[in-house]
């Protein structure tokens, strides 16, 4: 197996965990679905849009997107777990026939050329191993004129080896890029007009929500009231605090961008 299999493999064990959930929430991504509804503006999503979901974990931002814009989503993530548990949300909530979802590289998109309106990917693009072969199936599969908006974290310089752990790489952390970097990953691939919009606070506000849940975490499990077995307590406690200092310092921020397949 590959050094890029064995990252995907663990970030998606990793995701499905209930340590991780317990830590980030359902949305896995900053600003939740406040965000998800900024991109979806920005994508300018109808009821006639078929939208792609890329690292679309348990459904939460594709299930959204069809109820607020109408429109037809199709998610794609690395976890069978994650894709079993969203297609029985979607089923739930009685979206099944306009939201489906299957497991999927972002790498080897399971899909035609020119499948989708629209692409999303929130908070995973810095994760994926080969960023220019993910930067190049999203142009692939989107038709022409059609608009693909990410959601990432940023970084302006070097970050603390705090943040390079597994932990690190399920928050999007460990291996943020600077914005101008996403940007060239787009415009290789064929994008252009890339509009940008900073929401560092969004991320201020997700890691020291992070940071009292580890706190009550530590707690539980001392009142023996809760058990999370593999749970790294030191190491999440030492990325949150690392993470927040990063922020403070400016090196380390989130950003929305949205871009035009020419």
């Amino acid at each position: 197996m590959s050094d890029a299999q064995t990252v995907k493999q663990c970030c998606a064990r990793a995701y499905e965990s209930d340590f991780a959930r317990y830590l980030f929430g359902e949305s896995f991504h900053p600003g939740g679905v406040k965000l998800t509804e900024r991109l979806g503006t920005l994508l300018e999503l109808m009821p006639q849009s078929r939208v792609l979901d890329i690292a679309s974990g348990k459904g939460t931002s594709a299930l959204f997107l069809a109820e607020r814009f109408g429109c037809e989503v199709v998610g794609i993530d690395y976890g069978e777990k994650n894709v079993e548990q969203a297609n029985a949300s979607a089923m739930e909530k009685g979206l099944s026939e306009r939201v489906t979802f299957q497991q999927g590289d972002a790498e080897r998109v399971p899909f035609p050329d020119s499948s989708f309106d629209a692409i999303i990917c929130e908070c995973a693009f810095c994760t994926f191993p080969d960023k220019t072969a993910a930067a190049s199936e999203l142009a692939r599969v989107l038709r022409r004129g059609g608009r693909v908006g990410l959601s990432d974290l940023t970084r302006s310089s070097e970050l603390p080896k705090e943040l390079d752990g597994l932990l690190a790489w399920v928050a999007c952390i460990a291996d943020a890029q600077p914005l101008a970097s996403y940007i060239q990953y787009l415009s290789s691939a064929g994008f252009a007009d890339t509009n940008t919009e900073l929401h560092d606070d969004a991320l201020a506000e997700m890691v020291n929500s992070v940071r009292m849940k580890i706190l009550g975490v530590e707690i539980m499990i001392g009142l023996k009231k809760l058990d999370l077995p593999g749970a790294d307590l030191p190491a999440a406690k030492q990325m949150a605090q690392a993470a927040l200092i990063a922020i403070q310092q400016g090196s380390l921020g989130y950003a929305l961008l949205c871009a035009t397949k020419g």
